[in-house]
């Protein structure tokens, strides 16, 4: 297999480190400048996918987490500090990054059989202490990488908590590795858009299977808890209200639309990959309260079902609706409440869904090499009655 540039998916959007550079502290701005010049140095290395199939093969199946420390340096993976089965070695950041790993793994593979990222047991390996005061944490197509956050300035000046701290922004992260091993989104424009919406979409059904809280008690924030108490704002993005997650004098206002009529078409963030989600973001959200329950349950599997069987590289808005659409139906059956309910959220966001009988996702991309998810799922809902 030959080399690509494989993006890096990161959590913090570009858009608010500029944000930071324009209008925070001489301290924030140079921490802001330097994130920003992390991230591009990242994004251009040139990635060798033949590791990820290398991941692949090697993986023995179940559960297998290794959590790294990179001591503030950029050389990955790090020292390992913490393996599968290991003790806990009083270091917060490690704790957080192997229990995340393994509650994210537990719901794919409870919830909707998957073992691992690429569906056979690839190893969760995670690095934490990235960098000094980097804020941020990325997949980079084949592990996970936290930074601390703002340990560096003043406490009166920070602006983000260390970022492993945060579950579903670990389960978004590691999503990115799903999403990489079946639909495979390119990351622009609107399919770049599903794939951060998916990464958010999972990464709160994670976060609320873990607090047992079902669609209409969950707070539906990503990074809740992200950001500190001299930031107004309750987290990065809201799936429930798009573009009120912060208003802030530093960060500057939640981007973020929730209806096709507010579409952003940028010259940065890669076409608003971070921005634009917020339209499929609260698509899923409407479909999920409207449904109501466990939103993991039903209106996860339908999402999930449509990543893996249904979605694939170039797969746009209106494809996503069609596809969710007809796999409510596949699942729960032609004019079901769960199909209504699918109907409903696309609706809300300006696009009108239509069940084609599940469709093959849009032009172009190539299908995951898994089997089909659709009969793993049902046979899983077969077994729980």
């Amino acid at each position: 297999m030959s080399n690509h540039y494989h993006s890096i998916f990161c959590i913090l959007p570009p858009h608010m480190l500029q944000e930071i550079i324009e209008h925070g502290t001489p301290m924030q701005r140079r921490m802001a400048l330097k994130n920003l010049t992390i991230g591009a140095q990242v994004r251009g290395r040139r990635h060798d996918l033949t590791q990820f199939a290398k991941l692949q093969e090697e993986a023995a199946g179940g559960l297998n987490r290794t959590v790294f420390d990179a001591q503030h340096g950029s050389a990955l993976p790090g020292r390992k500090v913490r393996g599968e089965g290991d003790p806990p070695v009083g270091d917060p950041a490690v704790e957080e990054a192997y229990d995340g790993a393994g509650i994210t793994y537990q719901m794919y593979k409870e919830v909707y059989g998957r073992d691992s990222i690429d569906g056979r047991g690839m190893p969760l390996n995670s690095t934490v202490h990235y960098q000094k005061g980097y804020d941020n944490a990325f997949w980079n197509g084949e592990q996970m990488v936290y930074g601390d956050g703002d340990e560096d300035l003043p406490i009166s000046e920070r602006l983000f908590n260390r970022f492993s701290a945060s579950l579903d922004i670990m389960a978004h992260e590691l999503t990115h590795g799903v999403i990489q091993a079946e639909a495979g989104l390119v990351y622009r424009d609107e399919p770049g858009a599903l794939n951060e919406s998916m990464a958010d979409v999972f990464g709160s059904l994670v976060k609320q299977r873990s607090l047992g809280q079902d669609a209409r008690t969950a707070d539906w924030i990503i990074g809740a808890g992200l950001l500190t108490s001299n930031v107004n704002g309750v987290g990065l993005r809201s799936m429930k209200a798009p573009g009120t997650a912060y208003d802030d004098p530093v960060l500057g206002k939640d981007p973020q639309p929730s209806h096709m009529a507010d579409y952003k078409s940028l010259p940065y963030d890669n076409g608003g990959v971070h921005i634009n989600s917020g339209i499929p973001n609260h698509a899923f959200y409407v479909a999920a309260y409207e449904l109501g329950g466990r939103s993991w349950e039903k209106m996860g599997k339908i999402w999930y079902v449509a990543l893996c069987d249904k979605l694939n590289r170039t797969s746009q808005f209106q494809a996503a609706a069609d596809i969710t659409l007809a796999v409510a139906g596949d699942l729960y059956g032609r004019g079901s409440l769960e199909q209504g309910a699918v109907a409903k959220g696309w609706q809300e966001v300006g696009i009108v869904a239509q069940d084609s009988g599940g469709g093959d996702g849009g032009s172009g991309g190539t299908p995951s090499e898994l089997p089909g998810c659709l009969p793993m799922v049902k046979a899983i809902m077969r077994l729980r009655g």
